[in-house]
């Protein structure tokens, strides 16, 4: 099964710009007022509305840690902190907003995931 998570925007254009240039997404698909971009195997969209959407995670995980510290260094400015290792999850992440503040978390899992 297939899915794309939607989220009521404002600010489409910079949204645009945020999720392809800082995070690295590719666009998938324009509609007259949605964009959805493609992370690996996520599918975002986002939709022009007068309401924003701001609850929630997204999470995008890496296969290595160094790939987490070099997220944060591109994304340093809007970091909430530093990368830390969550013990409790076996994680190391950090936490940063997008333009309309939704929370977007960083990780890498310590013990490796393998692909289902």
């Amino acid at each position: 099964m297939n899915g794309i998570i939607f989220f009521r925007s404002q600010k489409l254009e910079k949204i645009k710009d945020f999720y392809l240039n800082k995070i690295g997404c590719k666009l998938w698909l324009k509609q007259t007022d949605c964009l959805i971009f493609q992370a690996g195997n996520m599918l975002l969209g986002f939709c022009d509305r007068e309401n924003v959407d701001q609850n929630g995670i997204i999470t995008f995980f890496y296969p290595t840690r160094k790939e987490v510290d070099a997220m944060y260094r591109e994304l340093i400015d809007i970091a909430q902190k530093a990368p830390i290792m969550n013990s409790k999850y076996n994680i190391y992440q950090f936490f940063a907003l997008d333009p309309e503040g939704r929370t977007l978390e960083f990780q890498w899992f310590k013990n490796k995931m393998k692909a289902i």
